[in-house]
């Protein structure tokens, strides 16, 4: 009798090692998945336009990473799921960790992923590509998204003055999120020194081991964006051409 063929249980993970593209490495070491074991990690440069190619995009449609693959879904068969915080969320319920058990904790949990969803990394992207990447300074973008920047990091220094982790006692997929926007907080016109609760949690985690892998994963593929092309197929018209 043949023996029965082992099934894959390997993520496959597309992805840059940008804050987003940390976020879920992060995740994935923080669950005790090994890379190159439980998880391989396939690099989609953005610079040279990966994101558009036609089977990034069958499983992530926005054209953004990360976006992962796990052939062992919630009913057993494979499944793809794009965006970061969806894929923390994933992770979460498919390990039984790093979200809190009970409904207050996670929704105090799940409020902090969508404050970094939905205004931290938009507006301190906005911040870091008007501060660095724009091809002509403009005063009142730069003054707006650098305000807009110190304000959320007062929000979060002032959430932590009593809280060891962003949403309360317990390390979640918030404080995951979170942190890997926050590493380039020079760029972004922010001290930290000024924000004493923040930089007390902002230590603390990077001296995690899980995050340490984390942020080092395909770090050494990524080049300063310095040519014309890399700057076209990450701000230019590119990306919104018509697809089909």
């Amino acid at each position: 009798m043949a023996t029965p063929k082992a099934k894959n249980t390997v993520i496959d993970v597309y992805s840059w090692p940008t804050p987003n593209g940390h976020k879920v490495h992060i995740m994935l070491e923080e669950c005790g998945y090994k890379l190159g074991r439980d998880w391989i990690a396939h690099p989609i440069d953005i610079g040279a336009g990966d994101q558009f190619k036609a089977d990034f995009l069958s499983i992530s449609p926005n054209n953004k990473i990360p976006a992962i693959v796990d052939p062992i879904g919630p009913d057993g068969k494979p499944i793809s799921v794009f965006e970061s915080g969806a894929i923390l969320l994933y992770l979460a319920g498919k390990t039984g960790r790093f979200l809190p058990k009970t409904s207050r904790g996670k929704y105090e949990a799940l409020q902090w992923l969508m404050f970094q969803m939905g205004g931290l990394g938009p507006m301190l992207g906005q911040n870091h590509h008007f501060r660095m990447y724009a091809p002509e300074k403009i005063d009142y973008a730069i003054n707006r998204y650098t305000n807009e920047a110190n304000r959320l990091y007062g929000v979060l220094d002032r959430q932590l003055k009593d809280n060891d982790y962003v949403a309360g006692k317990e390390y979640s997929i918030a404080d995951m999120a979170i942190f890997p926007w926050t590493r380039n907080w020079k760029n972004q016109g922010i001290d930290i020194n000024e924000l004493p609760h923040f930089k007390r949690w902002f230590d603390k985690l990077a001296e995690r081991p899980a995050v340490k892998r984390g942020v080092e994963v395909l770090a050494t593929l990524r080049k300063p964006v310095h040519d014309a092309k890399a700057k076209e197929q990450l701000f230019g018209q590119t990306q919104y051409q018509k697809r089909k």
